[in-house]
């Protein structure tokens, strides 16, 4: 290799080995992984290792950004954004204005900033970390909680309100005004490019997205469905950011376009394991970022700093979700999650030192700020979720009947013949239903049964928990190939292993085979409408109703009691199956006389088949 290869290499080396050293270490301590990674970050950094240069990293670590955000779009509808825009635009707009008065008027009358910087740095300093706030609202799972989307809707406004405020800075700089109106055709020009760019998104992602997946699942080439949903999420983040705008936010809109896709929840598997790699770099580069220089020279200020930002943000986040009547706790957990400061700040303070509106130093004090914020944040809601259950209340016992009409949540992995019988029982109940299947002419038909029916591949682990198989009631594995259900039982058993499993069996042997694993309940798929055909056929014959009824009601009994005993005693009673050795289907009911051949073939065969056993 190359000088500059051994140096990408040992970079990556280093990266890989911080990231794998660090989460068990946070998580032992009972912190953040994000903790671990901002910590390992200095370790590694100028003052540590020193393993590569901080500014090339955090290029390439906003993609885990990026990808963040395309992936809560995902899990939004277009609907149910909508349905949150008082929380964006109220919550949002009440959380940005108040803090950023609050920050700017300390910054001017206590630190003896100028007017610009002052509305710079408390513009910057009241944007939220959205990486740092997804992360441990997702940790816990409260992100579907009142608190969490509330939460969200904040993070959500102040990436909308990035754009704005990058255009704003210069206008602040000395004789930005005058320059801007000097030229307002080029405001109006960039203005009409950004709302062109969104355009394009949502043309694209409304009629040209889902084809194009169409094509590739047909192809049957995993790899080229990988690089697609990286297409999008890279394609849609550069057009954002070429046209001025938040590259994050338009991968959000990526995301949002495509969360009705029926390739939603294989979207989600191929980039989830880059944005989780992505975003650890991200905050390492933030720790490696951290000049130690200038936190050794003004640590009192530094720590004064830091704890301002922390009780004027967490005071005014508490107020504003207290008033829209959350729980204290709630209220609590949102404005320690929402402490730190964002990754924009990380944007906007060198954006006004360009601008001459910051002076070096100060704007190296507000990087170092904000960074330790970045630090403190993931630190303090790791201390309070482990102290607010001990003085939460306990919770009352709900009434017997609270749940009575509650539905189960299903996950049904196989939308054939099997798949689509079983779906339409727990449909006609009302039970909530996620389908998964990867033939993509299953999925054209599914609209037809009004289910959401998604594109992926159900024995990858990851596809099944991006469907929600480790919050679902049962996963009925209805698949109609032996092995993909033997290995779909045995990742969920190994990785999920409280589901509850109802398996579509292919013969006996298999059944056999799924009982040792330890399903929940198993059914060969040809058994009950073989038997429903034999009743059928009894009563065609003139056998009584009831009778007939009974009848198969017995053989049923004797055939579970059979495989209970092979289960016990081999498939050959009392012997083991033998690899390659054909199992022979045997008579429930002893018969009263032999079999008889009426033709020359059949006594061939059963001549034959008599020394054979002999």
């Amino acid at each position: 290799m190359h000088g500059d290869e051994h140096a990408l290499f040992g970079a990556a080396l280093a990266f890989l080995a911080a990231a794998v050293v660090s989460v068990p270490i946070a998580k032992r301590l009972g912190f953040s992984p994000v903790v671990g990674y901002l910590l390992v970050g200095i370790a590694i950094g100028p003052v540590g290792f020193n393993v590569a240069d901080p500014g090339v990293v955090s290029t390439v670590a906003e993609l885990g950004v990026v990808m963040l955000l395309f992936l809560v779009g995902l899990e939004l509808k277009p609907s149910s954004l909508l349905s949150m825009g008082h929380f964006i635009f109220g919550l949002g707009t009440a959380q940005l204005m108040l803090t950023a008065l609050a920050f700017a008027l300390l910054a001017y009358f206590g630190l003896g900033f100028g007017a610009a910087a002052a509305v710079v740095s408390g513009l910057a300093l009241s944007i939220s970390g959205t990486a740092i706030a997804l992360q441990l609202l997702g940790e816990r799972g409260d992100l579907a909680s009142p608190y969490g989307q509330r939460t969200f809707s904040i993070l959500l406004f102040q990436d909308i309100a990035v754009v704005p405020l990058l255009a704003l800075v210069p206008l602040l700089a000395p004789g930005g005004e005058a320059e801007v109106a000097r030229d307002p055709k080029a405001t109006l020009l960039a203005a009409a490019i950004a709302v062109a760019a969104i355009a394009v998104i949502v043309v694209s992602g409304r009629y040209l997205l889902n084809p194009l997946f169409r094509v590739l699942a047909r192809s049957g080439a995993r790899e080229a469905m990988t690089a697609a949903a990286l297409l999008v999420v890279m394609g849609a983040a550069g057009l954002m950011e070429a046209a001025g705008l938040s590259a994050a936010l338009g991968a959000f809109l990526a995301g949002l376009l495509l969360s009705e896709s029926t390739f939603r929840h294989e979207l989600e598997a191929n980039v989830d394991a880059f944005r989780g790699l992505l975003l650890a770099v991200f905050f390492m580069s933030i720790g490696m970022s951290l000049n130690i220089t200038v936190v050794l020279g003004h640590i009192p200020s530094l720590l004064v700093g830091t704890l301002a930002v922390a009780v004027v943000k967490s005071v005014i986040v508490y107020l504003v979700f207290r008033a829209d009547n959350i729980a204290p706790q709630d209220s609590m957990r949102a404005a320690v999650a929402l402490m730190s400061a964002g990754e924009f700040a990380f944007v906007l303070f060198p954006l006004g030192l360009d601008n001459r509106i910051l002076k070096s130093e100060q704007a190296d004090l507000l990087i170092a700020l904000a960074a330790l914020t970045m630090i403190l944040g993931p630190l303090l809601f790791a201390a309070l979720s482990r102290l607010l259950p001990r003085f939460a209340r306990p919770a009352a016992e709900p009434p017997a009947d609270d749940f009575a009409d509650a539905d189960g949540s299903v996950l049904v992995i196989g939308f054939g013949r099997f798949g689509q019988i079983v779906s339409q029982c727990l449909l006609a109940q009302e039970v909530t239903v996620t389908i998964i299947d990867k033939d993509v002419e299953m999925i054209q038909s599914a609209g037809r049964f009004g289910v959401h029916i998604y594109y992926g591949d159900g024995t990858r682990l990851d596809v099944l928990r991006a469907a929600g198989a480790e919050t679902v009631e049962v996963i009925c594995v209805c698949v109609d190939n032996k092995e993909d259900a033997n290995r779909i039982v045995e990742i969920v058993r190994a990785s999920i292993p409280n589901a509850r499993l109802f398996v579509r069996s292919f013969d006996r042997v298999h059944s056999m085979e799924l009982a040792r694993l330890g399903v929940d309940f198993e059914l060969r798929e040809t058994l009950e409408s073989a038997l429903s055909f034999g009743a059928r056929t009894l009563e065609a014959l003139g056998v009584p109703q009831n009778a007939a009824a009974a009848r198969i009601a017995d053989v049923r009994v004797r055939d579970r009691a059979r495989l209970e005993r092979q289960l016990e005693e081999g498939i050959f009673a009392g012997g083991e199956v033998f690899s390659g050795h054909k199992v022979e289907p045997e008579p429930l009911t002893q018969p009263e006389k032999p079999a008889r051949p009426l033709n020359p073939e059949a006594q061939d065969i059963l001549s034959h088949e008599t020394e054979f056993s002999g």
